[in-house]
């Protein structure tokens, strides 16, 4: 139950990433920043999946981790400026945003896309989320990484997760499979929720974490 409840979130934000919005094809050439992490980790597989080349970021002492999710390149950031190192991508999944997504833009091809999960927010978001009058203000939020975007000639796209009980009855269906695997890092007991938080806020998670429930009566 616990990886169980390690899930749906990063599943999800994977799969809306590569299926619905970058279309992913086999051969095609993804970057994940952060393999290590919940969702970063979650990404390769499903791009792996898709039969994607995955090239990732992570820390040295990672490697083998990441490439046991299906990495084939993987560059060690605290060494590494993965903007000097590869180009010609076709989809970059971003999560950490600022300048990692700025930088991101210049490694993909012309007409290559970029997706963040942590903003800015575009104005397809506002649609997305029932909001069409906020479509000015989601542009304005967004208008430059845009500018940089149409200047390199490639794409940028804000995602937000969305529930999808079809999508997870096809993703249940792959983990039941082998084709994923959770990654789930620690548990934390209900009442240590803050201390929970406070280590995923200090960078520390390495795969998901999740609240326990005691069981009724315990």
């Amino acid at each position: 139950m616990h990886e169980a409840a390690a899930v749906p979130l990063v599943a999800l934000a994977a799969w809306q990433a590569l299926v619905d919005l970058a279309r992913v094809q086999p051969g095609q050439r993804v970057l994940v920043h952060g393999g290590a992490g919940g969702l970063g980790s979650t990404v390769i597989q499903v791009a792996r999946h898709l039969g994607a080349y995955v090239a990732t970021t992570a820390r040295g002492r990672d490697e083998e981790k990441v490439r046991g999710f299906g990495a084939q390149e993987v560059l060690d950031f605290t060494k590494v400026d993965f903007a000097e190192s590869l180009s010609g991508y076709d989809v970059v999944l971003d999560s950490f945003g600022g300048d990692t997504l700025a930088r991101s833009l210049t490694v993909l091809r012309a007409g290559g896309l970029a997706i963040s999960v942590v903003g800015p927010p575009d104005a397809a978001f506002a649609g997305q989320v029932g909001r069409p009058l906020l479509k000015p203000v989601m542009a304005l939020l967004s208008r430059k990484v845009r500018a940089r975007a149409r200047k390199l000639v490639v794409r940028y796209s804000f995602l937000m997760m969305r529930s999808s009980g079809a999508q997870l009855q096809t993703l249940a269906g792959l983990y039941d499979a082998g084709a994923l695997r959770p990654v789930l890092d620690r548990t934390f007991p209900f009442e240590e929720t803050l201390e929970a938080m406070a280590y995923v806020e200090q960078g520390r998670a390495r795969g998901k974490v999740v609240i326990t429930m005691a069981p009724a009566g315990a």
